[in-house]
């Protein structure tokens, strides 16, 4: 097994940047922003000290609620070296959901850009907390938020929102905290403490807070860089969301663990993805499916030029076997990999490897990374089952979460005492150790008293060349209790 890191994501940019200094840390070809290692480890740590200076403490909870501009990457480095909690918030998050999160996350401090897309995010901020009009920046009495202390906006002046600091006030902050100081900072900080939470989708119930540590993530970063073979060399192109794990860690985190170069999409625009890997000659392309899909169906695609182009990830949903096989013949990505997971799990768990055949990329989900163990247990039960035999996916490692904020209840739900984490998800494990999963254990339609797995339905759709995408529902039948319904593109 591979040695896992035992630092935290502050000194690990730390270390890259004392390596790989010079090197480009991150490119926006559509800012002309280039930042090296060394450049972009000093800008994290001016941030950290701003913090510090207004009086963000260690395990206080910094909300970010940003697309994937350059102050939300800055904010998770400056989050970890400082040693505060960075909350992830959802760009298509609106009021309701903005008020459950900052409540239930008990956040000290909210960075936002004014708006995204339609939606204004300061006009959301105000109504919810109407105290900011009238209060000076970092002196917030909030009736409603009582744990809210100040908000930070990008792209924005204070004198143009009042009650909040601009961006550059906070760096400008930086200067009256020493560098020592945060040095001193970091070295209290361990590897184990919470250093990241992610809110679930919440499909039952509540949103709950993923509490990952230091190490949690940070490994997670490595083992996922190391299955896709990447070094510093490679140009990898981001277009999927910070907020969620797949930016965040199999995007952000793997290249920081290997001095790779960072290629930002702030919005996903198939166009501007397939500019960037042109122009910034990406070796790497990270997306969901329906991204793939969106960039091959492109009536521009072959404008553009892939032949750098070697590896990626595809992840978030299952992938079609005509998807997988275009992503190879016309990107020429073929060392493309599939990754599985879950937010719990900081989030991967297994990782197909870029010499995996075709048919191991599409009809499975590859194999665990290393020092993570998986097993298939009877639903319902810790009881493990026979090699080739579906049943609930569970798994254990440095990779599963602290728990659920605040949710004691919740996460024995998930967790066992011995460190199992039960998915949810139906799966199988062949001879060979690569993992199929086969359903939701949530999503399974019973129709008359018959077992429906809406994943198998969709496997044999993708079959047909004229199918895009496609997912099966359950709906409620007079007659069977649940039918299926059949949505497709």
């Amino acid at each position: 097994m591979a040695n896992l890191l035992e630092v935290t994501t502050g000194q690990l940019l730390e270390n890259i940047a004392a390596r790989e200094g010079e090197r480009e840390a991150l490119v926006y070809p559509d800012r002309d922003l280039r930042l090296s290692y060394r450049a972009f480890n000093d800008l994290c740590r001016q941030a950290a000290r701003g913090m510090m200076a207004l009086g963000i403490e260690k395990g206080d909870h910094v909300a970010v609620w940003t697309a994937n501009k350059p102050e939300w990457l800055v904010s998770q480095f400056a989050t970890g070296k400082a040693g505060a909690v960075l909350v992830t918030v959802n760009t298509s998050y609106q009021e309701e959901e903005l008020a459950y999160l900052l409540s239930q996350s008990e956040s000290s401090t909210l960075i936002l850009q004014p708006q995204f897309k339609t939606t204004s995010y300061i006009d959301i901020l105000y109504r919810l907390v109407p105290e900011l009009k009238t209060s000076e920046p970092g002196k917030l009495q909030s009736e409603r938020f009582p744990h809210l202390k100040r908000v930070i906006i990008v792209d924005g002046g204070e004198e143009d929102y009042p009650g909040i600091y601009s961006w550059e006030s906070l760096l400008e902050a930086g200067d009256k905290v020493s560098e020592h100081a945060l040095d001193e900072r970091m070295a209290s900080l361990d590897k184990d403490e919470v250093i990241n939470m992610q809110y679930t989708s919440g499909t039952t119930g509540f949103p709950k807070g993923v509490m990952l540590t230091h190490s949690n993530i940070v490994n997670n970063g490595l083992n996922i860089a190391e299955c896709m073979n990447l070094t510093h060399e490679d140009r990898l192109c981001i277009p999927v969301p910070f907020f969620h794990c797949f930016g965040c860690v199999l995007g952000i985190l793997a290249c920081v663990n290997k001095g790779t170069t960072m290629v930002i999409v702030e919005e996903f625009d198939p166009k501007m993805v397939m500019e960037a890997v042109h122009q910034e000659k990406c070796t790497g392309l990270h997306g969901v499916p329906t991204m793939f899909i969106a960039e091959l169906n492109h009536p521009d695609f072959n404008e553009y030029d892939f032949s750098a182009l070697r590896t990626g990830i595809m992840a978030g949903s299952n992938c079609p076997v005509e998807v997988m096989k275009a992503v190879i013949d016309k990107m020429g990505a073929h060392e493309v990999t599939i990754a599985y997971g879950q937010t719990e799990s900081s989030p991967v768990i297994t990782q197909t490897r870029t010499d995996d055949s075709l048919e191991r990329k599409t009809e499975t989900v590859g194999r665990a990374l290393p020092n993570v163990e998986v097993k298939i247990v009877t639903p319902g039960t810790d009881e493990e089952v026979p090699a080739g035999t579906q049943g609930e996916l569970c798994t254990r490692g440095y990779h599963v979460m602290k728990g659920y904020y605040n949710d004691p209840e919740a996460t024995a739900e998930v967790l066992t005492a011995d460190g199992w984490l039960h998915t949810g998800d139906l799966a199988v494990i062949n001879e060979h150790g690569y993992v199929a999963v086969t359903g939701r254990m949530k999503d399974m339609i019973i129709r008359g008293g018959e077992n429906i797995y809406p994943r198998e339905i969709e496997e044999f759709l993708y079959r047909h060349p004229a199918v895009l995408d496609a997912q099966i529902v359950g709906v409620a039948d007079e007659k069977y209790g649940k039918k299926s319904e059949l949505m497709y593109d």
